[in-house]
């Protein structure tokens, strides 16, 4: 009888070798690109994968660097076309499973807010479905499932597991250089008016010579892009209150990063991204007041600056800006949904709908079908997130909402009074940015805003763990 073959160590390494050797020499052969690419994506795939699931952080912050700075791929989809980012999500899912024994209880009021609100978005699709048939529902509930990307996020940050040298503040100035580079490319935008990868909003400035598409950067419209750089000048704020001691960045890179932030929050031309910073601000001095007026006089001098390069670089386009603010407070009285841009007209016709069928009030018509199905009488874009979640969720929606953000600020605050300063300092900045953001959701839906709202959220678990872990 012949003795059976036993692979040993080096045979199972020369047989690795061989079988890559001949796919390297096959690729190499074949005259098509396409092909090549097709033999390609299947190695490359399985690197990748090999790489964010080595490691429990990789997967995240491959996700923020595909939210903040790839741009969604020109394929049917969405309202954008295509993104990576929730492929990537999906390894978070995977690695949390790999890393289970390594989680703490994920317990935390946030967290029960979080998972109340999502229950009645999920619960609301059945009046989607009914109301407005299959195909918007299932657009519902892939929005509902891009929101459930931030509370992964946020239990990730969290209760999820660490490195043995992970360090919050070394995460913060990553994320912050992502959102520097993401301003940059807005500015260059706007300058440029580079051809969109994808679809975008319509969202144009109308001077004398030119019509010009509002800086949106990578993001799919101007809106959120400004509220991403509110996010970050806010940062850039409480950052600069604290001693050097305690700045996690230096004031030469702060200063730099808040006039590039600023200009492309002005070049987004979105007034409610501004009152935001404009409330954050006044909530950091109630917080600080002692060395308010250092931040003061900063902010002023960025602002000051950011003004005068863009009016620089095209006089027309500041006299515009300019007078269109101004403008919003001169007329508010007397022409009030024209300043609003037209968002007097659509809450009256939702106040409209729900005084004619006060039923609806109970659980809604389903969540994020109001700019989509025509049940309300036409597509209605709400612009307001508490009027369209009474709409579309009903009272448990809304409630549970309000309860989310009262959590979200109670946690904030905790933090900010943490003895570690680096607790203190990320409660400090969601504390001081919720605020502006509670105001900006009556002008704006915020919390579609998928791509940058995990971003938030981890500041708000990481300044939540550590305030726990103090």
């Amino acid at each position: 009888m012949t003795p059976s073959v036993r692979w040993r160590p080096d045979r199972e390494g020369t047989f690795t070798g061989i079988c890559l050797g001949a796919w390297a020499v096959a690729v190499a052969l074949v005259p098509e690109a396409r092909i090549k690419l097709a033999l390609l994506a299947p190695v490359a795939a399985v690197a990748l994968t090999y790489w964010l699931l080595g490691g429990p952080m990789r997967w995240l912050a491959a996700f923020v660097f595909a939210a903040i700075l790839l741009p969604p791929l020109p394929l049917p989809g969405g309202d954008s076309g295509l993104s990576i980012a929730p492929l990537l999500a999906g390894f978070g899912l995977l690695s949390s499973l790999i890393w289970l024994r390594c989680w703490r209880p994920p317990w935390h009021p946030v967290t029960g807010a979080l998972v109340a609100f999502a229950g009645a978005l999920l619960a609301s699709l059945a009046f989607a479905l009914v109301y407005s048939g299959w195909r918007i529902a299932l657009g519902s509930f892939a929005r509902v499932g891009l929101f459930c990307i931030s509370i992964l996020v946020f239990l990730y940050a969290y209760a999820g597991p660490r490195p043995a040298l992970w360090n919050e503040l070394r995460f913060a100035r990553y994320l912050y250089g992502l959102a520097i580079a993401a301003a940059v490319f807005a500015c260059a935008d706007f300058y440029f008016q580079f051809p969109v990868p994808a679809g975008f909003g319509n969202q144009f400035i109308w001077l004398q010579d030119a019509v010009l598409r509002r800086a949106q950067g990578l993001f799919y419209e101007a809106s959120t892009l400004g509220n991403f750089c509110a996010f970050f000048l806010v940062m850039t704020a409480v950052t600069y209150i604290r001693t050097r001691r305690e700045s996690p960045l230096p004031r030469m890179i702060l200063f730099s990063g808040g006039l590039i932030l600023a200009a492309a929050l002005v070049l987004s031309y979105s007034r409610a991204s501004m009152v935001n910073v404009a409330v954050a601000i006044a909530a950091l001095g109630f917080i600080r007041l002692q060395r308010l007026r250092r931040s003061i006089f900063t902010a002023a001098g960025v602002l000051v600056l950011a003004a005068f390069a863009i009016h620089t670089v095209n006089p027309e386009l500041s006299d515009n800006y300019w007078g269109r603010l101004l403008g919003s407070f001169s007329f508010f009285f007397t022409t009030p949904d024209k300043i609003l841009s037209g968002r007097l007209s659509s809450w009256s016709g939702l106040a409209d709908f729900l005084t004619g069928h006060p039923w609806h009030v109970l659980f809604g018509i389903g969540y994020k079908t109001l700019p989509y199905s025509s049940f309300t009488g036409g597509p209605i874009v709400a612009d307001n997130t508490y009027l369209a979640l009474l709409v579309e969720t009903g009272v448990p929606g809304l409630v549970s909402f309000v309860a989310l953000n009262i959590l979200i600020l109670r946690t904030g605050w905790r933090a900010l009074q943490s003895a570690d300063s680096t607790t203190a300092f990320l409660g400090e900045w969601i504390f001081c940015f919720w605020c502006g953001q509670v105001v900006q959701m009556l002008s704006g839906d915020l919390i579609t805003y998928w791509r940058v709202l995990p971003v938030y959220f981890w500041v708000l678990g990481a300044a939540a763990r550590g305030s726990r872990d103090a």
